[in-house]
């Protein structure tokens, strides 16, 4: 997939920063402080892996990275400049589940939004076919979600993330409804395409295990108000491989997250 010639970005592709976030909800009782003073940079193809406590502000923060929620006070920037909506240009997002059209096969799910551009057809079905071969489905592209496993409906929406070739990829817990086996296969794949693009990711997981597995950097946030509590480099070799999972170096960065969040539990 060719880089999209219209992105001009400010600072180099890829780039996420995070400058003293804060949000606030505001309730018909009290205001609920959700996250509080966040600050984080993303360097260009970059993994981040963001983990803590249930309700601590993860999903809340991906998404004012993905223009779908304005932050109460500070800044969020994606290649320099502000993302006050969503962006397919500079941004692409994969949702813990799938939400397939089910009326649609893969290749027209993956063209969805390219279409709501008014991508002409041609252009959209080649590029769609580009994207289910590069998250492995090649010749599944007439298949309808019925038709597809959990894992493969998964794939689908990478690759509808992947379409517009964003410089960014933000996903929220995209393997959470997986099976094990298949969370891990699925893993690996998530590893090979990152390769493959050179994208930026930031992902927001539970698991601990799959957060040192995938990161280039772990960011540990505490339970509300979040805040950042500690940022690990994970020094492991690339390609990854499951002999790391029981070695001294995994377990103890896995042990050091664990810590936090039981802390602030």
């Amino acid at each position: 997939m060719q880089p999209l010639a219209n992105i001009t970005p400010l600072k180099p592709a890829g780039a996420v920063e995070v400058r003293n976030v804060g949000q606030v909800f505001t309730t018909s009782t009290q205001d609920v402080v959700a996250l509080d003073d966040v600050s984080l940079e993303v360097k260009p193809g970059r993994f981040v892996v963001l983990v803590g406590p249930s309700g601590c502000g993860k999903s809340t923060l991906l998404m004012m990275m993905a223009g779908l929620r304005q932050q109460t006070s500070g800044a969020v920037l994606i290649n320099g400049a502000p993302i006050p909506k969503p962006d397919p240009n500079r941004v692409g997002v994969v949702f813990q589940e799938a939400s397939l059209f089910p009326w649609l096969t893969a290749e027209e799910n993956v063209e969805f939004p390219l279409a709501l551009r008014g991508t002409p057809k041609a252009e959209r079905r080649a590029k769609a076919q580009d994207a289910l071969k590069l998250v492995g489905l090649d010749g599944f592209g007439k298949r309808h979600p019925h038709e597809l496993s959990g894992g493969m409906k998964q794939r689908v929406s990478i690759a509808r993330g992947l379409v517009q070739d964003p410089p960014v990829l933000l996903m929220d817990e995209p393997f959470a409804a997986l099976d094990e086996q298949t969370r891990m296969t699925m893993g690996d794949e998530l590893l090979r395409i990152w390769a493959a693009t050179g994208k930026t990711v930031v992902f927001v997981t539970h698991s601990l295990t799959e957060a040192v597995y995938l990161a280039d950097e772990v960011v540990v946030m505490s339970a509300r108000p979040g805040r950042i509590v500690d940022r690990l480099t994970v020094s492991l070799p690339r390609p990854r491989t499951y002999d790391m999972l029981s070695g001294d170096v995994f377990g103890g960065l896995r042990d050091r997250i664990w810590r936090h969040i039981r802390k602030s539990a």
